[in-house]
């Protein structure tokens, strides 16, 4: 390789030389991912047992032992990659809630950010893997996406401060950047190719707001407003997703015109509906959008010494830390380390670009390399909202003592509603609100889903006095009508 091509790998992969003015928002960012995951594993520890414990609804070691019939002895851990397989069992799910949260925290408070990360990572896609129906979100992929290509971006060290002796490399801050653009341009493209006619006649907004999964008190508030303000957000919708973010491309001042438009869009969005990390997520790869310049007149005067010092001090240090690193540590690891990093990253970029083009028309492109990464959610194809909900059902377990009359039974919590907070994710309700528990559920698996998480006290709306019902059965009801 010559010296142009080998200078042009180390510009974009190799950290000692990368976007060394995004320190801050490299800092904002790992702590909100943290911040995140917690969420994600505080949701998990109090269903995780009910969803794919032994005596779960869809049990994971009862999964996995099909999978290992079906594959090969090294096949399948490449093709459902869990932790679980070693164990399926309650305290092996538990002990990865728990080692999930502890080093959430510990990234929230900067402390071996790169590890933790890992530790973040392997359990939350130790729990995807093998959670089946349980785990069918995309909110599940971006974050394992995001959370992969923070390994990249973070720094390995045990206490790295700003970490501004190794800028975040180039490539890295792109992709994050980029799956913060897929995510809106995507879901703006499949609102279009759906051939959704409320998207087309601007009523998709219409009945939104109460048919979302968890509505909010001031979701309600909104959804009574005129039909011309929901007509005006499926515009306004559809020319952010499809025009505005391309503006992440444009020279430095249109980066944050845009952070500035899309920010406050998407807080709207957690006020007026709950979609758990989702939203968080999305705002928080917004922060990328910003450079140190900018941060530092903004923040308080207090602080912004302080970082005004730590980030001059970084940049001037840089130079001097390459050449004791290049005099500490091995030529031969350093390109080891920066080889693989780039096939990495180039490999999802590919992946990711691939997933884009074939929405429009299926391009003969190499499918091997996207098709490989599937197993791991880290290069996703996203599109929310493709069709729009026309009712919120929900199966509604009802019981009675004579027949006539009939007491329901809701498997929600309802704390859950009206809430703006991402720290639940009611999992099970939501597979019930998709497609009413499993592909081939019967009204029998209803009921043993609702018996077993009546044992695994999941779900605190269900009465115990249910089991003094003479009769049960389950309807069908639309939630969005009642709410």
């Amino acid at each position: 390789m010559d010296w142009a091509g080998a200078s042009a790998i180390g510009w974009l992969f190799d950290g000692r030389r990368g976007a060394s003015d995004r320190l801050i928002a490299r800092w904002l960012f790992l702590r909100a991912l943290g911040i995140i995951y917690f969420s994600a594993f505080f949701s998990l520890i109090f269903q995780v047992r009910g969803l794919i414990g032994p005596a779960g609804i869809l049990p994971a070691g009862s999964y996995l032992q099909a999978v290992a019939q079906s594959l090969g002895h090294w096949q399948r851990f490449w093709y459902v990659p869990t932790l679980l397989w070693f164990s399926s069992g309650s305290v092996m799910l538990s002990g990865l809630c728990s080692a999930g949260m502890i080093a959430s925290v510990l990234l929230v408070l900067n402390l071996w950010p790169r590890g933790m990360l890992v530790v973040c990572f392997v359990c939350f896609l130790s729990f995807v893997s093998a959670a089946q129906d349980f785990s069918g979100y995309q909110s599940d992929g971006m974050l394992l996406e995001a959370g992969f290509i923070s390994l990249f971006f973070a720094l390995p060290r045990f206490r790295p401060g700003l970490g501004g002796m190794q800028p975040a490399s180039r490539a890295s801050l792109f992709l994050l950047q980029w799956e913060w653009f897929r995510i809106y341009f995507q879901s703006g493209v499949v609102k279009l190719l759906s051939g959704d006619p409320e998207w087309r006649n601007f009523t998709a907004m219409d009945d939104y707001y109460q048919n979302g999964p968890l509505p909010t008190w001031i979701g309600w508030y909104v959804q009574h407003l005129p039909h011309w303000f929901h007509a005006a957000t499926v515009y306004a919708t559809l020319a952010l997703e499809l025009g505005l973010v391309w503006m992440f491309l444009l020279p430095r001042p249109w980066r944050i015109i845009s952070f500035f438009i899309v920010t406050p869009w998407q807080i709207g969005v957690i006020l007026t509906a709950n979609y758990t990390f989702l939203n968080y997520l999305v705002l928080a790869m917004g922060i990328l959008l910003l450079d140190d310049r900018f941060t530092l007149r903004v923040v308080r005067a207090k602080w912004r010494h302080k970082l005004v010092v730590a980030v001059s001090g970084a940049k001037n240090g840089n130079d001097v830390h390459i050449e004791r690193s290049l005099g500490n540590i091995r030529p031969h690891w350093s390109a080891l380390k920066l080889a693989a990093s780039s096939v990495v990253l180039i490999w999802i970029f590919y992946a990711t670009t691939a997933e884009l083009i074939w929405m429009f028309g299926r391009v003969p492109l190499p499918t091997s390399p996207v098709t490989a990464l599937e197993p791991f959610r880290i290069a996703n194809q996203y599109g929310l909202f493709a069709v729009m909900t026309r009712g919120r059902y929900e199966i509604e377990f009802q019981g009675s003592t004579d027949g006539q009359n009939w007491v329901p039974y809701p498997v929600s919590d309802r704390s859950e509603h009206g809430s703006t907070a991402a720290l639940k994710q009611p999992r099970c309700p939501g597979a019930v609100r998709r497609k009413s528990l499993p592909e081939g559920a019967t009204t029998s698996d209803s009921f043993r889903a609702l018996a077993i998480l009546v044992h695994n006290h999941e779900t605190k709306t269900l009465d115990r006095n249910v089991v003094a019902a003479r009769i049960i059965r389950a309807v069908c009801a639309d939630a969005g009508a009642r709410g």
